[in-house]
C-alpha cells in the first residue's frame, strides 16, 4: 500500500507556481542534476562542452511526445523523465546556461526555462509558445542565448514560410480557440518576412569540419508547410559529427548510429540543417 502511494505520487504534477507543472519525479531528477553541477568544477568548459557533458547524462531518456501539450491554460511544463527531441534541447541548454551563472536552483531553472521556450522570454499563453523551431532560433538569438551560424559556416538561403499549425488547427487542441488560431498565424507570417539559411544535406559532410559538439542542430524539410522536423545536438564521434538526440525512432535519448550527413540522406523529407551555438550567459 506504502509503495503504490509513492508511485501515485511521483506522477502527480506539482506546482511550484500557478503557471508551472512539475512531478515530483521530474523535479528529483532536476534537484539531483542541479546539486551534481553544483558540487563539480566547471571553470574549465565552454558553453559547447557543458551542453555535451549534460546531454550525455540523458541518455536512454524515454522519449515521450507531447509533453507540452496540456489541456487548459498554458503551463511551464518540467518533465525530465520523458522528452521530445525540443524539449531535450531545451532542458540540456537551460542546465548548460545555469551551470555557466552558478544557479542551481529549481526556481531559477523554471526562470531560464520560460525565457527560453517563450516569445519575449514570458509565459502569456499557448500562442507564445515557440512553436515553430525557426522561430526559436530567431527569437533566442534576439535574447543573445545563441547564434544562428548556419550562413557564415557555408549556408545557402532556405525559403521559409510555414503555415502547418494554422492549416491543421484539428491536431491542435488550444487552436479551436479562435484567438489562438489568430496568433499562430501572425507568428507564421512573421516567420516568412525573415531571411533564413541552411546547409543541404549534400553539402553536410564538405562543410562539418565547421561544426563544433555542443552545437545546436535544426533539421530542415522539404515539405512546404514546415521549417524544421527534428532537433538535438552535434557531437564528434570517430572524426565524423553524429547527432545527440531524443529519437522518435528508437524512443530515446541517443547519439545516431550514423554520421550526420548519412543520418539526413536515408529519409527524403529532411533537407537538410541550421546551426546555432550556445552563447555565454552575459547577466
Amino acid at each position: 500500500m506504502k509503495k503504490n502511494l509513492v508511485a501515485i505520487l511521483l506522477l502527480l504534477p506539482l506546482f511550484s507556481y500557478s503557471q508551472t507543472t512539475c512531478t515530483l519525479e521530474s523535479r528529483q531528477k532536476l534537484e539531483e542534476m542541479l546539486s551534481q553541477l553544483s558540487q563539480e568544477d566547471l571553470s574549465g568548459k565552454t558553453s559547447n562542452e557543458l551542453v555535451i557533458a549534460i546531454g550525455m547524462e540523458f541518455l536512454k531518456t524515454p522519449y515521450v511526445e507531447k509533453t507540452l501539450e496540456l489541456p487548459g491554460e498554458e503551463k511551464l511544463v518540467i518533465n525530465l523523465t520523458g522528452l521530445d527531441c525540443t524539449t531535450f534541447v531545451e532542458t540540456v541548454i537551460t542546465l548548460a546556461r545555469l551551470a555557466e551563472e552558478g544557479k542551481f536552483t529549481f526556481q531559477a531553472f523554471e526562470k531560464e526555462l520560460e525565457i527560453l521556450r517563450y516569445r519575449d522570454g514570458i509565459n502569456e499563453g499557448y500562442p507564445s509558445r515557440l512553436h515553430y523551431f525557426s522561430d526559436w532560433i530567431y527569437e533566442n538569438q534576439e535574447k543573445k542565448i545563441i547564434k544562428n551560424i548556419t550562413e557564415e559556416i557555408g549556408g545557402s538561403p532556405y525559403p521559409n514560410a510555414p503555415s502547418f499549425m494554422s492549416e491543421n488547427p484539428k491536431f491542435y487542441a488550444q487552436l479551436a480557440d479562435p484567438a489562438n488560431l489568430a496568433e499562430i498565424k501572425i507568428a507564421e507570417a512573421a516567420i516568412k518576412e525573415r531571411s533564413y539559411f541552411y546547409i543541404p544535406k549534400a553539402k553536410i559532410s564538405m562543410l562539418e569540419k565547421n561544426i563544433q559538439s555542443g552545437d545546436i542542430i535544426a533539421i530542415t524539410t522539404s515539405m512546404p508547410n514546415l521549417d524544421v522536423v527534428h532537433t538535438g545536438f552535434a557531437i564528434e564521434k570517430n572524426g565524423r559529427i553524429h547527432l545527440l538526440h531524443a529519437s522518435s525512432k528508437n524512443m530515446q535519448v541517443e547519439i545516431s548510429e550514423k554520421p550526420l550527413s548519412e543520418y539526413l540522406a536515408g529519409n527524403k523529407s529532411q533537407s537538410g540543417i541550421m546551426v546555432s551555438r550556445l552563447q555565454v550567459p552575459t547577466d
